[in-house]
Parts: C-alpha cells; sequence; structure tokens
C-alpha cells in the first residue's frame, strides 16, 4: 500500500511536530553530553530533551556510548582531514603550520558543538580512550611540522617543539570557551590566530629587554626552554 500522505519517512522518528533520523538525535545529544557531562547523562535524560522516547531512541542507535562514539568521530574526522590536504603536505613546514592552524580554527568553529565534546572527554569509556588516542595523534601531526619548521630555520632553535604545539593546540582548543557563532568572522579570527602563533617562534626576547627582541640563537643558555 502506498504511504499515507504526511507519514514519516523511513528511518525517522515523529515526536511533538518534530522527525528525528540520526543526525538530528545526535545533535541534541551533544547538546545534553556537554551540559549535562557524558557520565552525567542518561538515556532518560535523552529522551526529555529530545521528545521521544527511549525505545525510539534505540530505533536508531544501540546504547548512549554509541552516540558519544559519532559525534567525537564527526569531530576527528573533520580534523583528520585537514592532515589530507594539499596546503597541509606541500611547501615549507612553516607555511603548512599557519595552514594547519587557520584549518584547525575553521573546523572548531564549524563544528563547535562536537569539538567541544571532544576536548571534555576524559577516557572513562573505551570509546573516550579511543578519542583521546587519536587527539594524540593529531597532536603529534602538528609537533612533526614544527620540527621541520625549527629545522629549515623558520622557528626558533630554543623552542621546544612539544611545548610549541601544545600551546598553539591550546589556544586554538580555548576558543571553544567563548566563540559563538555569528559574533566574529570566521576568517578573521583564523587569520588572527595565525599571526599570534607566527609572531612568537621567529624571534627570541633578550632577558630584562622589555619588550625588546633580539634574532633567533642570542637567548643565554640558562634561559633556554627545556
Amino acid at each position: 500500500m502506498p504511504e499515507s500522505a504526511g507519514a514519516p519517512a523511513a528511518g525517522v522518528v515523529r515526536a511533538r511536530g518534530a522527525q528525528y533520523d540520526v543526525a538530528r538525535l545526535l545533535a541534541v545529544a551533544v547538546e545534553v553530553f556537554i551540559e549535562r557531562g557524558y557520565d552525567g547523562t542518561s538515556m532518560e535524560d535523552l529522551a526529555r530533551a529530545t521528545g521521544i522516547s527511549k525505545s525510539s531512541i534505540y530505533h536508531h542507535v544501540e546504547s548512549k556510548e554509541q552516540l558519544l562514539r559519532l559525534a567525537l568521530d564527526r569531530a576527528l574526522g573533520a580534523l583528520f582531514a585537514i592532515t589530507e590536504e594539499e596546503g597541509a603536505k606541500t611547501s615549507r613546514a612553516i607555511d603548512r603550520l599557519q595552514y594547519v592552524i587557520a584549518r584547525a580554527v575553521e573546523v572548531l568553529c564549524a563544528e563547535l558543538p562536537y569539538v567541544t565534546l571532544l576536548l571534555r572527554v576524559r577516557g572513562n569509556t573505551e570509546t573516550e580512550r579511543w578519542a583521546l588516542e587519536r587527539r594524540r595523534e593529531f597532536d603529534r601531526f602538528v609537533r612533526a611540522i614544527v620540527t621541520e619548521a625549527a629545522v629549515e630555520g623558520d622557528v626558533r632553535a630554543d623552542l621546544q617543539p612539544a611545548l610549541v604545539e601544545r600551546l598553539v593546540l591550546g589556544m586554538i582548543n580555548s576558543i571553544t570557551e567563548w566563540y559563538r557563532p555569528g559574533r566574529l568572522e570566521v576568517g578573521e579570527l583564523a587569520t588572527t590566530v595565525v599571526a599570534m602563533a607566527m609572531a612568537g617562534l621567529g624571534e627570541t626576547m633578550s632577558p630584562g629587554s622589555c619588550g625588546r627582541r633580539e634574532p633567533a640563537g642570542t637567548l643565554p643558555t640558562e634561559w633556554s626552554v627545556g
């Protein structure tokens, strides 16, 4: 028999005037995970937030952890896509670093709730531990570019690549705490983050200089990082 007019499409749950597929269910679940914490969220909380029954949720996903996995995979997939882009693979390392920094900002803004959730996982479940290891893999990718840029003479020799990577990514990740879509143009934000990161990588400041900068390589040994 033909479907009656207005009947929900296959795989979609209608409740309180809304239709839920996995993507919409996931979007709501991520909001609840961020607000209550993953461990503090029950399936009952998700049912209440979506306005559909727990059995309807289970029609789409097997568990709360599967929702978490889908959300984290979306964030990580967007980040790792950067590593395959031409700008992240060709040209001098310093240019690749600038490209990756800018793109990481853009991905964070485009996938804000999903990246926010990624940054809040603590490793309490198998899925969270998987996500943390994937984050470390991305960190190592950035660190390798910083190391190469230092070898090429474009990053100060007195800076540890691992520390640079952590501070740069830390600056990017902090955007999740205050950025809201529409309040700031993403391109301007990305350009500003790149400019701030690059400003500290090519020059070194002498002790007591009060802002006076000197060429890289002049920093006394006792002041070097490490």
